[in-house]
């Protein structure tokens, strides 16, 4: 009796890890109210969901404070090239403070299980970017958020600075041109591709699964389309939805 009810404790958790897991496309904001995309309170949304985990986008501002923002723009002003004190003076459209990572980290610790998935905003200077990293990595240190943090990055350049101060950090490709071969070979933990780049080259996800990479798609808001990527194995999705396809 004993070995059976081990061997089903068994079988449990590895259906339970070969399930796809969900993760929050800037945070769950998508709610009744609605809440704004890269708030605090977004990521607090998705804490209550009991996800895998919730992604948000990190910017610099011109004196080098790191911030929450996913376009270039903060309102009128753009972030690269105005200091935080002039972008903080405007609230988000939910009334929320214009958020700093430190405030997202701070709340993302109130939680341990939901994972704090953190993409870094490409920048148009190498120099920029390597100095981003350096900082967000940092805070994360600083913080000890070490093992509740994975990366994801359109430039290729951010991914391998991660990987080169922090080799034991998860990163993932985001742009989609490269293979699971490419990305192995630059030495990246996984790719995270728009869902049309996995239906315009269907091998893919078993060919990262056979390579070890972590395979993700964004951004999947249609049942359908999670549907066809749970049926080829894809080991997360990130959605804009994540209340109803955890459902």
């Amino acid at each position: 009796m004993k070995n059976l009810i081990f061997g089903l404790a068994i079988v449990s958790t590895v259906v339970m890890k070969a399930q796809t897991q969900i993760i929050a496309h800037r945070g769950y904001w998508q709610t009744q109210p609605a809440t704004t995309e890269n708030s605090v309170k977004a990521l607090e949304n998705a804490q209550k969901l009991k996800i895998y985990g919730s992604e948000f986008d990190v910017r610099m501002t011109k004196d080098g404070v790191l911030v929450i923002n996913h376009d270039e723009h903060h309102g009128k002003m753009e972030i690269s090239e105005t200091n935080f004190k002039d972008l903080e003076k405007l609230k988000l459209s939910n009334g929320e403070n214009f958020p700093t990572l430190k405030d997202y980290l701070k709340q993302g610790k109130k939680d341990p299980s939901l994972k704090l998935i953190v993409e870094i905003k490409p920048i148009d200077s190498p120099e920029k970017e390597n100095e981003i990293v350096q900082k967000t990595i940092k805070m994360i240190k600083d913080m000890k958020l070490e093992s509740q943090s994975e990366f994801i990055s359109f430039s290729l350049n951010i991914c391998k600075e991660i990987k080169r101060l922090e080799p034991s950090f998860k990163v993932q490709y985001l742009n989609g041109e490269l293979s699971p071969e490419q990305i192995k070979k630059e030495g990246l933990d996984g790719l995270d591709y728009h869902y049309s780049i996995f239906e315009k080259n269907p091998t893919w996800i078993a060919e990262a699964k056979a390579l070890g990479l972590i395979t993700n798609s964004w951004t999947v808001n249609d049942a359908e389309v999670f549907n066809q990527l749970k049926n080829q194995g894809i080991g997360f999705i990130t959605t804009n939805i994540p209340d109803q396809l955890k459902k």
